[in-house]
């Protein structure tokens, strides 16, 4: 069987993602201890990840002593591919072109993957991840 190779880092952004989702209330923050701790990820690391979901409108942060992040919209209206394309956009891009007799064949496989792949991701929203994951909603 056939399996995709997702970088740790993906992962993790994926999880901390399900994790801010799963606590969303459309005012509540959580802290970066919590979802590092909640995760088991490294605070240095989810740091890093969570400023490029920031950067890609994925999440925002709070400063200050009851600072922390949450999600920039409902979990609903978040795709797990924009959480893919900030932080491994390179993972559904295709090859430029591929030469020789058999390159065209070849690379319209890929891009039709890509384009499935994509597509699929399009319609995984984060609050469906969090339901699966068993954990409570909240909801405004």
């Amino acid at each position: 069987m056939l399996s995709v190779r997702v970088s740790q880092k993906l992962e993790y952004a994926c999880r901390a993602a399900v994790c801010l989702a799963r606590h969303y209330d459309g005012s509540t923050v959580v802290k970066l201890e919590d979802i590092a701790k909640r995760e088991d990820i490294s605070a240095s690391f989810l740091v890093q990840i969570l400023n490029e979901l920031k950067r890609a409108d994925i999440v925002v942060s709070k400063r200050g002593k009851a600072g922390g992040y949450i999600l920039s919209q409902p979990p609903a209206k978040i795709a797990l591919r924009a959480v893919v394309q900030a932080v491994e956009p390179g993972l559904l891009a295709t090859p430029e072109n591929s030469s020789g007799a058999s390159g065209p064949a070849v690379n319209n496989i890929w891009h039709d993957l890509s384009r499935s792949v994509s597509e699929r991701l399009e319609n995984i929203s984060l609050e469906s991840m969090a339901s699966e994951a068993g954990a409570p909603m909240y909801f405004i």
